[in-house]
């Protein structure tokens, strides 16, 4: 295994180690807390000499999301190599559904699929969980209808990154509830997010019940669709970070 330099990874050198923690833990075990007998993370050196200072071999990291994403043997002729990030979203994209225009950038192919996460989630809301969804997001809208809930925050996270990153947070945090059986671990920005109860709320509730009902056929892709989830929570964060500075 073995990391290609790759321009929508290089960010993660500036992940803490908490950041990291929860796409380490998305990429070495399954369901079960069990270590996957198809990663080869932890049999790295640098994982073995630095772990749980991820941020110290972050480049192992990527590898690893690179190699999950690409077919064994045709890494092996590229040296153990894996494909870009871009390659692994876009194989994502398709698996899910999730609109992947071939000239839209990476964020752009992210905020698309995180929103089919709450897309799916917000139809099992009820009235109310809709209108507290409303005011946790502070969305500009007085329809509690779900198609008007989701439009507003379409249109909300085009141009607003904390809000964007709130989201990712919430999308994030459920999948993690769901393959890992906790939340993630570090803490949130409170100039960026005023609380986090609402990964507790109805919405992040809906999202972890929405993935751990989710049918994925092949074991790549139970690993890849909540890695890139997590990646895209890291993205935004960034992105957010650089609007608060």
């Amino acid at each position: 295994m073995a990391y290609r330099d790759d321009n929508d990874l290089t960010f993660l050198a500036h992940c803490s180690d908490d950041e990291l923690s929860a796409l380490v833990e998305t990429l070495i075990t399954d369901k079960d807390g069990e270590i996957r007998y198809t990663e080869a993370l932890t049999s790295t050196d640098e994982y073995k000499e630095f772990q749980p200072e991820h941020s110290k071999y972050w480049r192992s990291i990527a590898a690893e999301i690179q190699c999950y994403g690409a077919n064994t043997l045709a890494s092996m002729f590229r040296g153990g190599k894996g494909i870009l990030y871009r390659e692994v979203l876009t194989d994502v994209c398709k698996k899910m559904k999730v609109n992947h225009p071939d000239k839209a950038s990476v964020e752009t192919m992210e905020r698309n699929l995180l929103m089919k996460f709450v897309e799916d989630a917000v139809e099992k809301l009820s009235a109310d969980d809709l209108k507290e969804l409303i005011s946790e997001l502070d969305l500009k809208t007085t329809d509690f209808t779900s198609k008007a809930v989701v439009s507003a925050i379409q249109l909300a996270i085009r141009t607003n990154g904390i809000l964007a990153y709130k989201l990712a947070l919430i999308v994030a945090n459920g999948v993690a509830r769901a393959l890992l059986g906790h939340g993630l671990a570090f803490t949130t920005n409170v100039a960026v997010v005023r609380s986090i109860s609402v990964f507790a709320g109805p919405i992040g509730w809906a999202i972890t019940g929405v993935w751990t009902l989710t049918d994925i056929a092949g074991p790549a892709y139970r690993v890849t669709i909540p890695a890139v989830v997590q990646i895209a929570c890291l993205r935004a964060k960034a992105v957010a970070d650089n609007q608060t500075e």
